[in-house]
């Protein structure tokens, strides 16, 4: 059996300490870094250096900015709730990351993978939940090996690395940081005790003293509900989302202090920042609303709902979730405009629509005018209200609903 292990890699605190944790097992520890989209060039350098250090047999970078546009932004967008009408799924790439890791391992001719997610968290449940998806792998989560014996586990990880020569991130030792394409979360210090968020808890958004005097306009184009062009130049989804998150971040957009239910039962609390996600969730709404008709705009959210839980309960590749995204589909196909977002600073807000699949109606226009007359108006009324009028005339000698 192969000693060979594909270990899934961010540079970060607990993926770092799994490195010699491995090593010292009798791997031969091979890393690889999904990069979605939310580090720059020296960051990935840094990952790269930090690897090295470690001592990994082989490190490799994936770019995963595409799949995770088509796989999750595509249809988190069309579906357009947050889970528990908050949090925008941020921590979805650990689908992609999967993916990246299982690849390499098959590359490698090994059925051995490792991640450093904690007995604590969602991020097993998913990351876990999706291997198992894809076939019979052996799974190895050093993490939730330690917390058998320690409970202070970030404090055990950093002493471990440091007592064999690790240098440890200042900023790894107060919070657990998060971040891609889809946004910045933190966790851990003053926010798992549910203080306020220091002011080390911060990541793209700049705080209110630094936002621009200035507004900020802006254009999105949509074409079967997904973004296509910004301010009239057309570009890849995953460009196009690093763009907003640099140009909405400034302004403190899409920035969120989260409670909620997580899948193993506990309260999560993290903060988030997801400043390009938030504008095109505005925008596409907006059109949406537009466009749709009554009884889709009604029926949809239940639909999104559903797709949300699966999705951050790791039911990555349930067969619903394939089903749900079918009918998500399905309801875009009319989806197409452009949407012109403002922003103060705060906030964004969809100022003007503009799409060929309005639903106006030539002889009316809500509140102003109407091409029916009063009697037609009082008629709808009656019977539009007959069930709820009946029941008060039926009921009206009853004091207390005994017959």
């Amino acid at each position: 059996m192969s000693n060979d292990i594909v270990l899934a890699f961010s540079g970060g605190l607990d993926t770092s300490f799994c490195v010699p944790y491995l090593k010292e097992r009798g791997w031969n520890v091979h890393t690889v870094f999904a990069d979605t989209g939310g580090v720059d060039a020296a960051e990935r350098a840094y990952i790269e250096q930090r690897a090295a250090e470690l001592g990994v047999a082989s490190h490799v970078t994936v770019d995963g900015g595409p799949a995770l546009w088509e796989g999750f932004v595509k249809p988190f967008v069309w579906a357009g709730e947050g889970y528990q009408g908050q949090y925008p799924l941020l921590v979805s790439d650990r689908y992609l990351i999967v993916d990246a890791t299982l690849a390499r391992a098959r590359a490698l001719g090994t059925d051995a993978i490792a991640h450093g997610c904690t007995g604590m968290g969602n991020d097993q449940v998913r990351f876990d939940l999706a291997v198992k998806a894809s076939g019979p792998w052996r799974i190895v989560a050093p993490i939730r090996e330690i917390q058998k014996e320690h409970t202070e586990v970030r404090a055990y990880e950093q002493r471990y690395l440091e007592e064999r020569g690790f240098g440890v991130r200042a900023k790894q030792k107060a919070y657990t940081i998060n971040e891609n394409l889809l946004g910045v979360t933190l966790s851990g210090g003053e926010i798992d005790r549910w203080e306020a968020p220091g002011e080390g808890a911060r990541g793209w958004c700049a705080p209110r003293e630094a936002w621009p005097a200035e507004p900020l306009r802006t254009t999105l184009r949509f074409v079967h509900g997904e973004a296509v062009a910004l301010d009239g130049r057309e570009m890849p989804g995953p460009q196009l989302l690093a763009q907003l998150n640099t140009m909405f971040a400034q302004y403190g957009v899409g920035r969120g202090l989260y409670t909620g239910d997580t899948t193993i039962g506990l309260k999560g609390r993290i903060v988030f920042e997801a400043p390009g996600l938030a504008a095109l969730l505005v925008a596409h709404r907006a059109l949406e609303e537009a466009v749709l008709s009554k009884q889709q705009n009604r029926f949809k959210p239940e639909v999104a709902r559903k797709w949300v839980e699966l999705v951050y309960e790791g039911f990555f590749h349930d067969p619903l979730k394939t089903d749900l995204e079918a009918f998500l589909a399905a309801s875009q196909r009319m989806v197409n405009g452009e949407v012109v977002l403002e922003t103060r600073g705060g906030r964004v807000d969809a100022v003007a629509v503009r799409s060929p699949h309005i639903l106006n109606a030539k002889g009316a226009t809500y509140a102003q005018s109407a091409d029916w007359g009063v009697e037609e108006a009082e008629g709808f009324i009656k019977l539009f209200g007959m069930s709820s009028t009946l029941w008060a005339q039926v009921n009206a000698d009853a004091k207390d609903g005994s017959g």
